[in-house]
């Protein structure tokens, strides 16, 4: 992993104003989403969020009226108190209503919220399949699939946020009307206690987001930290090499930077923030005393001073929330363009004609000329390969680490396109090919398979996920696979739950968890089959009673093998032995012996360990 170099913010791309309201523009579309996740529940929302913003407005008034009404009966000595009854028990039920309205909204937001987050989840995951595959072995690319991914909670906070400065809107209107209404002077102060304090959040906000942004993939190194650092898989390592303090001090330097970067930051935006809010409190009290003035002056009513004072003090709490909302809708909608710059990238190129594939290989595969190197790099894996794979036939890649026996597998598995040359499949270039339906065509074992911590049976079926209730077929494959041997050692059976993420999980040993990815082969039963390193994890005997099942699974079925251990390779129809890229040999086991080439000396090397 490579080492990063102490930052500092300034030295990072900075969001300014102008990137920050043009992220905005996505809310639109982000809401397009919304809708079409649960329309009724919106509407519901919707509407209760404008009842909520026109009941402040109502109350205070009704407060106003029962005051003036108090002070009407004392002055007029009036005995008939049916008509002040009669405006408390409206304030009362307006009250209630409005906790009603406020329960309703929340129920309503973490509802769709919830839906969104699953719909969202969907999105990614199904994204991330439509991606070259070699975005995903990119860095940047994951820094892009880190902010999107993690950042789910944080677009249901701005669906809230953005509902509920829809609702904050109509509030602020109508206690702006009933302020003009009264005293239109006191808009001026509202204005001085607000605006600078909502410009110092803007700012701030930007700086965060850019901080944020800016330190994604060290964010990503310190939860691989984590992660290696207190994880049942990597604890014996860890301790058997004393590597904890190791971890500790780089998880510590990495976290310390970051801290203090951070510190500084939230200590400027917490200093500004009290200056302003100082100047808020001094606008208000202006106010206040204005209301007061002018009620012991007699231009207004004790009714109409509360109506006043209580306007005033909600208007101002309410364009507070509105321009803080706003610094937060702004910065969350910054994270919502890295989601929708995610879920637009583009997929992987279609070819401008699928050719539909052949129900039966007849000639085979042909690389012609091919050349690779990984993006951005200029070392060369393969160099202008050339050979055939005949329809039926087992071939086996040969060669040591490196020489790009694997690569040849991405290769034909369209993970990767040739940097030059091409790849033929009955004499038709695979690429126009319908990748998706082409991909479905093999069926592959890779050295590195996945252990999903999934039940037996699960793990079985995703050989063939269209089958996961056809248990016949997921017994078959694991009696072939001698996964069944596996099976009948677990107190649930196919139903036994793997690994140690969740409750009653069982770990495996490697050689069982290669049993069950071989059963999965089993269970696709594909035309073209590889095996890359099928049978590493297994002792001597299995490895004979497992790779004696393989010789039956690829009988008769074009298939690829990659291995090591030349007792597996020998028994392939043709070895293509590679070095550092290029084909060196090619032939027989028996041909390859009497070369006294490559081959001969790595088969010779391994048969003394042997003896």
């Amino acid at each position: 992993m490579a080492r990063f170099q102490p930052k500092s913010l300034n030295d990072k791309k900075k969001m300014g104003l102008k990137a920050s309201f043009h992220s905005l523009s996505y809310i639109p579309r982000f809401f397009k989403e919304i809708w079409k996740t649960n329309k009724k529940l919106f509407l519901v929302s919707a509407f209760c969020r404008i009842i909520a913003a026109l009941l402040p407005v109502i109350i205070l008034w009704i407060g106003k009226i029962i005051i003036d009404e108090i002070i009407n009966i004392t002055t007029h000595e009036i005995t008939d108190y049916s008509l002040l009854w009669k405006y408390v028990a409206i304030e009362f039920s307006l009250v209630i209503l409005s906790d009603l309205v406020s329960r309703a909204i929340a129920l309503t937001d973490g509802i769709l919220g919830d839906q969104y987050n699953i719909q969202t989840s969907v999105q990614i995951i199904q994204k991330t399949n439509e991606i070259d595959i070699s975005l995903l072995e990119d860095s940047e690319f994951y820094d892009k699939l880190e902010r999107a991914r993690t950042q789910t909670m944080g677009r249901v906070d701005l669906m809230s946020n953005v509902l509920g400065q829809a609702q904050t809107t109509i509030s602020i209107a109508t206690l702006i009307a009933g302020l003009i209404y009264f005293e239109p002077y006191l808009i001026i102060l509202l204005v001085l206690s607000i605006i600078p304090s909502f410009l110092n959040e803007i700012r701030f906000s930007q700086q965060q987001y850019s901080l944020a942004r800016s330190w994604t993939s060290e964010r990503r190194e310190l939860d691989y930290l984590r992660y290696i650092g207190a994880n049942d898989k990597t604890a014996k390592e860890i301790k058997l090499f004393g590597l904890t303090q190791f971890v500790v001090n780089r998880f510590k330097n990495l976290a310390v930077k970051y801290f203090h970067l951070n510190k500084k930051l939230v200590i400027k935006r917490s200093s500004y923030g009290f200056l302003f809010n100082v100047l808020g409190s001094i606008s208000y009290y202006a106010a206040y005393v204005f209301i007061i003035y002018r009620v012991l002056s007699g231009v207004i009513t004790l009714g109409e001073l509360t109506f006043l004072s209580g306007s005033f003090n909600r208007l101002m709490k309410s364009l507070q929330d509105f321009f803080s909302r706003f610094t937060r809708i702004s910065e969350s909608a910054l994270y919502l363009k890295d989601y929708f710059d995610f879920i637009d990238i583009s997929s992987e190129p279609k070819t401008k004609e699928d050719i539909p594939l052949p129900k039966e290989i007849k000639q085979g595969f042909e690389f012609k000329n091919v050349y690779f190197a990984y993006p951005e790099s200029e070392h060369q894996i393969l160099k202008n390969v050339n050979f055939t794979i005949k329809a039926g036939e087992k071939v086996a890649f040969v060669g040591q680490n490196g020489a790009g026996k694997t690569t040849l597998t991405k290769l034909i598995l369209r993970f990767y396109e040739p940097t030059q040359g091409e790849i033929l499949l009955d004499g038709v270039n695979i690429n126009r090919y319908n990748k998706k339906e082409y991909q479905a065509f093999f069926g592959v074992l890779f050295q590195d398979f996945f252990r999903y911590e999934f039940t037996v049976k699960e793990n079985i079926a995703i050989g063939k996920i269209d089958e996961i209730h056809n248990f016949t077929q997921i017994e078959k494959a694991a009696k072939l696979s001698l996964a069944e041997e596996v099976v009948s050692e677990l107190e649930n059976g196919y139903e036994q739950q793997l690994g140690k993420r969740f409750v009653k999980g069982q770990e495996l040993s490697g050689g069982q968890w290669q049993k069950i990815a071989l059963a999965r082969a089993y269970m696709k039963n594909a035309e073209v089959i590889i095996l890359d390193e099928p049978t590493s994890a297994l002792d001597a005997k299995a490895e004979s009673e497992v790779f004696e099942r393989l010789i039956h699974l690829i009988k008769n079925k074009t298939s690829i093998i990659i291995s090591h251990r030349f007792s597996t390779v020998r028994q392939a129809d043709r070895i293509i032995v590679l070095d550092e890229g290029s084909i060196l040999e090619a032939g027989t086991h028996e041909e390859l012996m009497q070369n006294q080439q490559l081959y001969a000396e790595l088969f010779l090397l391994q048969a003394e360990g042997y003896q």
